[in-house]
């Protein structure tokens, strides 16, 4: 009795894909966000902003009418434009509506106000003339410049971080992810913490009841106190949490590598099409989106490339210019799927106005995790909507490159003939006889590789297969006696 797979069976990515009743791909939890996310939407004109900041302590990130302001210090002008609209972007998928934008040429951030004080009172007037309720600073500021320019703008000032930490809160999903969106958080809260005055004790100081004498009598532990005191301790238990994570994690990798399943990482600036190219290579139905920072929480899918080989395919969090180092910490677990990977997929989207400046910042962020030394290739997206001039300069740029289009299909055939290339050798194909006494050799032929043909004759089973180094090893002894 002899079974055979067809010897030049056409590829089918969509082979791993799991399907419904009705033969149907099923969707991912993310794509089923995607309507949720979309469902609820502020209304414009309304705001509950208290007209003075000074009145609240503490305040949730209410992004409604907003002024963007940056400072140039170094680059071109155009670099700090566009760093502007990327800001922009990044207020638009927060949910607010930007009103107005202005970059100031300066050598270096005022260390009080950030923009200067004549600068500060003139972004006032722009504030009141426009009716906004939020500043939103392209940098990361310190506590004295928001409170600085906070009291003289009279609305609500945000910088870039919390901007993005904004982002990360509204779109994580999984445990892990809420749990490192919330360490990000705290981490960058804790030294921002502001209290007023001698109402926020919390209890008296020294020997309480008055009977301490002369100078024991007082203010004891402050509110802010209390709360530096509180989110220490809840940085300390989801640091704890996030480990635990990670172990779970780490199983995962090892039992993909005890399987010889190579790992490919795709990788790459905030809405570069990562996720779209997933689907495409997979059949995947994960969340795409049209916005930044769409995808927090990493999804693993299967592949085969055209020889048939088994792959795996990790979809990881975007980068973007000045990611938060805060972020970069909480998330280093997550990364690490980068870091362990046998091929980094760096996607660009080659529409942009400055790739190059993506490619940069994303490996920058490779580097701060320990991924430089991961086989990486380029892979320019969106082609089919990119200047094609500005395209064969970034592939010239760049020559381990690919040029492809996820949302056409363009382009994906050769991808995959490059993966395949540049994955290191996990598999090899041999054609053995296995002596009938050696069931569990032809066992572990089933389990761990792809087993191509297969007959029984007088000898033993003469086997066809493609199966792990250390296997295909094993198997050659037998593979010199059938000759």
């Amino acid at each position: 009795m002899t079974a055979q797979s067809p010897a030049n069976h056409e590829f089918d990515p969509f082979t791993d894909a799991e399907l419904d009743s009705h033969g149907r791909p099923e969707p991912d939890a993310g794509q089923l966000d995607l309507e949720e996310r979309h469902a609820l939407r502020r209304v414009a004109g309304l705001s509950t902003e208290l007209q003075d900041v000074s009145e609240v302590e503490y305040r949730t990130l209410r992004l409604e009418r907003v002024v963007l302001m940056g400072v140039w210090t170094e680059g071109t002008l155009a670099a700090a434009e566009n760093s502007i609209r990327e800001l922009s972007r990044l207020a638009e998928t927060a949910g607010s509506q930007v009103l107005d934008a202005m970059v100031q040429r300066r050598s270096r951030p005022d260390a009080a106000t950030y923009v200067g004080a004549g600068k500060a009172r003139e972004l006032a007037e722009i504030v009141a003339a426009q009716g906004a309720d939020t500043v939103i600073c392209d940098g990361e500021l310190t506590p004295g410049q928001l409170r600085s320019l906070e009291g003289t703008v009279k609305v609500k000032v945000v910088d870039r971080t919390a901007l993005i930490l904004d982002i990360f809160a509204q779109h994580a999903r999984s445990k892990e992810g809420k749990a490192q969106v919330e360490l990000a958080q705290l981490q960058y809260l804790l030294p921002r913490l502001r209290g007023w005055g001698e109402s926020l004790s919390r209890q008296a100081g020294g020997r309480a009841g008055g009977n301490g004498g002369i100078g024991t009598r007082g203010p004891g532990e402050t509110k802010i106190e209390t709360d530096r005191r509180r989110i220490r301790s809840r940085i300390a238990k989801l640091r704890r949490e996030i480990a635990d994570m990670k172990v779970g994690r780490e199983v995962q990798r090892g039992q993909r590598r005890r399987n010889a399943v190579p790992s490919v990482a795709i990788a790459g600036y905030t809405n570069a099409g990562k996720s779209s190219l997933l689907n495409r290579l997979t059949g995947a139905h994960v969340l795409v989106d049209d916005s930044l920072f769409a995808t927090l929480d990493p999804a693993v899918r299967r592949a085969r490339t055209p020889s048939g080989q088994p792959i795996t395919l990790t979809d990881t969090v975007g980068f973007v210019r000045h990611l938060p180092h805060q972020l970069v910490d909480a998330f280093r677990s997550t990364l690490e799927e980068v870091a362990d990977a046998d091929l980094i997929l760096h996607v660009v989207d080659g529409s942009d106005v400055d790739p190059r400046a993506q490619i940069a910042a994303v490996r920058e962020v490779l580097a701060e995790i320990g991924a430089s030394r991961v086989p990486e290739l380029v892979v320019i997206n969106k082609a089919d909507a990119a200047d094609s001039l500005d395209v064969e300069a970034l592939r010239l740029a760049e020559p381990q490159s690919v040029v492809v289009s996820a949302r056409t299909g363009d382009g994906i055939d050769k991808l995959l003939a490059e993966i395949e290339r540049l994955l290191p050798a996990r598999h090899r194909e041999v054609s053995v006889t296995i002596p009938y006494d050696r069931g569990d050799l032809l066992s572990r032929a089933h389990d761990e590789g792809e087993v191509l043909t297969v007959q029984h004759g007088s000898d033993g089973t003469e086997l066809t297969a493609r199966v792990p180094l250390g296997l295909a090893a094993e198997l050659d002894s037998f593979a010199r006696a059938a000759r």
